[in-house]
């Protein structure tokens, strides 16, 4: 078996639950191939180059692909002046994945669907809200634009931290914001606020 065959099975065990046994900062890492990056940072490049007017800071953008389930770290942050890209776990709404069972089923811009959104956002500035600091975001597309009216923001949650996945195998749900681990939300503070992009869709990056 080839050292390429070994880390595409490793990553299929991930996916079917092999994750469960792994340590918790395992999935505030790079966990993905080099081919996998290069997707993510070409998709990172294409909606920064669509909503660079709109930026204050183009430096790293943020890209959330939904089509993967709640138990993988599939919100990654794009440094397109490193070309580093690093992956951690997010959660999406209720409304997207009313069975609950980890995967999102669908996205809307409705007022209280508490469902995700898909599209671009634009990172503001830092609240004290009910999970603590959280950044506001504001939706550029039609499919998002109802965002900042619906309170649509990224924040830490209990529920979004790896021990949910030890317990239960998937994270918890938001009402339709990004939640990250408590742990890893100072990444998100540092390194994605202040006027960055915030990209989220169905994308099947990997």
């Amino acid at each position: 078996m080839t050292k390429l065959d070994r880390r595409t099975l490793l990553a299929g065990a991930v996916a079917t639950g092999a994750a469960l046994a792994l340590p918790p900062r395992v999935f505030a890492q790079a966990w993905s191939l080099t081919g996998q990056h290069r997707k993510i940072l070409a998709v990172a490049k294409e909606q920064l180059e669509r909503n660079r007017a709109r930026l204050w800071r183009t430096d790293i953008v943020g890209v959330a692909d939904f089509a993967l389930p709640s138990s993988l770290p599939r919100f990654h942050f794009a440094n397109l002046e490193t070309g580093q890209v690093r992956s951690f776990l997010v959660a999406h709404g209720r409304g997207s994945d009313p069975e609950h069972d980890g995967f999102l089923k669908n996205f809307s811009n409705e007022f209280d669907s508490l469902a995700t959104s898909r599209g671009a956002f634009i990172t503001n500035e830092w609240y004290k809200g009910k999970y603590g600091t959280s950044i506001r975001l504001t939706g550029v597309d039609p499919d998002n634009s109802n965002a900042l009216d619906r309170a649509i923001v990224l924040h830490p949650a209990w529920y979004a931290n790896p021990d949910m996945l030890e317990k239960w195998g998937k994270l918890g749900r938001s009402d339709g914001c990004f939640a990250m681990a408590e742990a890893d939300f100072n990444e998100a503070l540092w390194h994605l606020s202040g006027g960055r992009l915030l990209y989220a869709d169905r994308l099947g990056l990997g």
